[in-house]
């Protein structure tokens, strides 16, 4: 590739990004509003924000928990959340002994009580231990903020009444992974915002 072929693929590509962005604009804050006030309620009524995903979604979820739990672009309290992605011996303990589709969905009935949220991300909706996990949650009364992409997959399907689906208007995974991250930060803000006051 030369030089100038690969500054057009690159400029392409933010272009891409950035359209995606302003489809999404369109549809998706009030869901996020939506979704940051349920997670404030959840808060302050001491429950906490359990997260999952898979590869890149993984990583988002990690990213989410850990602007929560040590802080966002402010100094405040500790807020309770966890990813449910990231305790290794957990993880391949289950996957082993059960199967790799139950990871999150035992983990949720383990740490999942009535009034926690599971912030469950996949940029298809078809990641079977998402899917399952969502069931799980359902069945100890954890209400759900899903982050999906494309037509919703099968997760969407799943949500109930209470449940709140972020669904990015796109069928690349790489532009649907690039605003959940967005998506992440705005509900951070949202639930800084709500909780400790506009920033300074």
């Amino acid at each position: 590739m030369t030089s100038s072929s690969s500054l057009e693929r690159i400029n392409y590509l933010f272009d891409e990004s950035l359209n995606a962005k302003q489809r999404s604009q369109e549809s998706l804050p009030p869901l996020i509003e939506a979704a940051g006030q349920m997670m404030v309620q959840a808060l302050l009524a001491e429950g906490k924000i359990l997260s999952c995903g898979n590869g890149g979604s993984a990583g988002d979820a990690q990213h989410f928990s850990a602007e929560l739990i040590n802080r966002f672009e402010r100094e405040r309290p500790s807020l309770p959340a966890i990813a449910l992605t990231t305790d290794t011996s957990t993880l391949t303990s289950i996957a082993n002994d059960y199967s790799y589709n139950e990871v999150f969905s035992k983990q949720i009935r383990a740490l999942g009580k009535e009034g926690d949220i599971l912030l469950a991300i996949s940029t298809s909706g078809n990641s079977t231990n998402v899917i399952q996990g969502i069931q799980a949650a359902h069945d100890r009364r954890v209400k759900i903020v899903a982050l999906t992409g494309k037509n919703g997959g099968n997760m969407a399907s799943l949500l109930e009444n209470e449940d709140i689906e972020i669904r990015i208007p796109s069928e690349v995974t790489a532009r649907i992974q690039e605003i959940h991250l967005l998506v992440i930060h705005c509900l951070c803000d949202y639930i800084d915002c709500a909780l400790f006051g506009p920033p300074e």
